[in-house]
């Protein structure tokens, strides 16, 4: 756990408001609806439209995950530390990213590993194409 105290209630406050945000957002996503035209052209408009509501809420899903994890970090006593390493999450990566599982080195080692999955089962598709 974090050496330095952290004032929970602080990040819990602001959590709780994020997930407020994203909880009402998710719930006026009623415009992923399809919709038809003879045009072709309003067609291919419709449909970069819907996949790009479909990306917003599959990111804001993710983030409202990320931060009920937080939340939940928070009531355990958890939170401030990283759920890879256990070392103290910084401040400064909490400030600016309060749902943060993980300390900075850790999350860009994920990140890289996930990037290395994402290449692999690209190629492997380009392969049996």
């Amino acid at each position: 756990m974090n050496e330095e105290v952290i004032d929970t209630r602080h990040f819990e406050e602001i959590l709780t408001r994020k997930q407020s945000e994203l909880v009402r957002g998710l719930r006026t996503r009623g415009e992923i609806v399809i919709e038809r035209s003879a045009d072709q052209m309003d067609e291919i408009q419709y449909a970069a439209e819907r996949d790009l509501a479909i990306r917003d809420v599959d990111r804001e899903s993710g983030q409202l995950r990320e931060v009920k994890s937080a939340l939940r970090r928070i009531a355990d006593g958890t939170f401030g530390s990283c759920i890879q390493c256990e070392e103290p999450i910084t401040r400064k990566r909490l400030a600016a990213l309060p749902w943060a599982p993980r300390c900075i080195q850790c999350q860009e080692s994920a990140d890289h590993s996930r990037e290395d999955a994402t290449e692999l089962s690209e190629q492997e598709v380009n392969q049996t194409v």
